[in-house]
């Protein structure tokens, strides 16, 4: 499969560098909750409401960001009132709705909303909005235009188990992977498994429903232990240290691929294994031959993010999971000039997308509060990063930004009030 030279042409501008720290405290708690901001961009060419769910995601920040800047008409929505998205400049309008965990009930406010004309397009971002958008999607689009993947393949990408053996049909490689699908199979299935091994939620993101086992004595119980919580787990071999892990991310249009992206981990946190808080794009043709692949036979739909592990053994990346959602780096794509929410939103509105894959290497994006502070905290080798913790330049961030601090300002608020409670240390702090 031939992948084109994505840095045949001209790249764009790295935006000028954000230092995370500024003197002017006064005028940004005038900004707190600021009423809509005239904004100085280009009209976008169509002029649809958005709908940007999930509003609470430090993800919901720059896509609402996105959308704004390029002059779309955003509506931010969420089931609690202390959002980050909710206080951006950029939202003209601030909803709460039922939880969305009902599927019915949340699937009938967004038609009742919609029909009132509050919005023409819904962006779900995060699974809790994804599963009920997704299973009512032909219903839905009566009223509204859903720009997502069908539900049966939102399930089957969802699902770690389904990805594997759908990708190792296609002769993508993956870690070698055990899966029990009875309680009376678990002892004689957890004899196959190679030891070191890592334990994964078969449907979860991030840190959650991840364990990792060196000690072939406690396999067991760890699976125990996660299969109380997460059903039937699976186990894979765990991919030695010493090789970088890369996002895929891409812009389909019923499996036609209009952009791609890849972006290298720097740091995470959980420092085993958890969300990038520090990460550069970069060029990687052998996975984005994997994840054409993948993403042309799934027909996708929408906007999507394939992770990679690189095995330092063979120099070989597997595929460890398929992200059918917006996922938490979004701002790095962004700030490296490939606008997927805006992208998304012609797409939406049926504008003409040419394929195109040229874009910076090198570009840095951080997720600074708290994840690379958590990181540079408990890392031991603290003083010895690369590049250090303590340099600012030429890197931008996930939710701080000079011309929008409203989200900064209430994540600083939030973390404050967090900071005194046990499951803020238990569930989050402490899965170092």
């Amino acid at each position: 499969m031939y992948i084109p030279d994505i840095f045949n042409g001209k790249a764009r501008n790295v935006p000028s560098p954000q230092f995370p720290f500024q003197k002017y405290v006064r005028s940004t708690l005038l900004r707190i909750v600021p009423p809509p901001a005239s904004l100085k961009a280009e009209p976008a060419p169509l002029t649809n409401h958005v709908l940007v769910t999930d509003a609470s995601q430090r993800k919901s920040v720059p896509i609402i960001r996105s959308l704004g800047k390029n002059g779309v008409y955003v509506v931010a929505g969420e089931d609690k009132p202390l959002s980050m998205g909710f206080y951006s400049r950029f939202v003209k309008k601030r909803l709460k709705y039922p939880p969305p965990e009902n599927h019915r009930q949340f699937a009938d406010w967004l038609i009742d909303t919609a029909r009132a004309g509050v919005f023409d397009i819904v962006f779900p971002i995060d699974e809790r909005t994804m599963e009920p958008v997704t299973r009512y999607k032909e219903e839905l689009e009566k009223y509204m235009v859903v720009p997502v993947v069908d539900h049966d393949t939102f399930m089957l990408a969802r699902n770690k188990a389904n990805t594997m053996e759908y990708a190792q049909k296609l002769g993508i490689p993956v870690p070698r992977t055990v899966v029990c699908t009875r309680e009376e199979d678990l002892t004689e299935v957890l004899k196959l498994m190679p030891v070191p091994a890592v334990i994964k939620a078969r449907e979860s993101s991030g840190s959650r429903g991840l364990c990792y086992v060196s000690d072939r004595s406690r396999i067991f119980s760890e699976y125990k232990r996660i299969h109380a919580q997460h059903p039937f787990p699976l186990i894979q071999e765990l991919i030695p240290p010493g090789g970088s892990t890369y996002g895929v991310e891409g812009l389909c249009d019923h499996g036609k691929v209009l952009r791609l992206f890849v972006h290298r981990r720097i740091r995470e946190y959980p420092i085993k294994g958890g969300p990038s808080t520090l990460r550069e794009s970069i060029y990687k043709p052998d996975i984005l031959e994997h994840a054409v692949k993948l993403l042309m036979s799934l027909k996708w739909h929408g906007v999507v993010m394939l992770e990679f592990k690189e095995d330092p053994r063979n120099g070989q990346c597997v595929l460890l999971e398929i992200n059918p959602k917006f996922w938490g780096s979004i701002a790095l794509p962004i700030a490296a000039g490939v606008d997927f929410p805006y992208l998304l939103y012609r797409l939406a509105c049926r504008g003409e997308i040419s394929e195109e894959y040229s874009y910076p290497e090198h570009v840095l994006c951080r997720w600074l509060l708290p994840g690379d502070l958590l990181h540079f905290i408990f890392n031991p080798d603290r003083f010895n990063l690369k590049p250090s913790f303590f340099d600012f330049r030429n890197t931008s961030y996930d939710i701080f930004d000079t011309k929008d601090l409203g989200p900064l300002l209430l994540l600083m608020i939030t973390l404050a009030r967090d900071l005194f409670l046990r499951r803020t240390w238990t569930d989050k702090i402490m899965r170092r």
